[in-house]
């Protein structure tokens, strides 16, 4: 692949020698995970979303799970031992993440956020989450990812 179509996050996983699969869809807007499985045929369970949350100390951190599921507040601010967490709004994410909204992804953001994959991830071989930008999703091992990031998987849904 040229190296100006490759994301961050794909340079990334080069970088740390960890196989991936890209796999793209037309999209000239954001549309939801769920709509992107359904484009691209994947099983809802093995697609993951990217949700970045600010905790009440100020920090930032990046949570992944299953694109028809919900984020539980107080199971992701138990994770990273915070009194409570709470979602960046959208017109932060940019500013935030280096990344656009739908194009969100856990690797290759300006700052390395602590990152919790939702632990159904954990006994999956292959997942996948967003590439970078928007129309691009990338197929890789969670435990590979998880342990690249420094990651950890945790109960994070309601």
């Amino acid at each position: 692949m040229p190296k100006e179509l490759k994301t961050n996050a794909m340079r990334f996983l080069d970088k740390s020698n960890i196989k991936y699969e890209i796999q793209t869809y037309e999209c000239d807007e954001f549309i939801d995970g769920v709509h992107v499985a359904e484009k691209l045929n994947q099983p809802l369970d093995e697609t993951f979303k990217t949700l970045i949350a600010q905790g009440k100390s100020g920090t930032y951190y990046c949570f992944l799970l299953p694109v028809a599921m919900e984020l539980d507040l107080k199971k992701s601010a138990k994770s990273v031992n915070e009194k409570s967490v709470e979602l960046l709004h959208v017109k932060d994410i940019t500013k935030v993440t280096g990344y656009v909204r739908g194009g969100c992804t856990p690797i290759g953001m300006k700052k390395q956020f602590m990152t919790v994959v939702h632990n159904s991830a954990e006994n999956l071989d292959l997942f996948y989450i967003s590439g970078g930008r928007i129309g691009t999703q990338i197929k890789l091992s969670p435990q590979l990812l998880v342990k690249a990031i420094r990651g950890k998987f945790a109960d994070i849904i309601q």
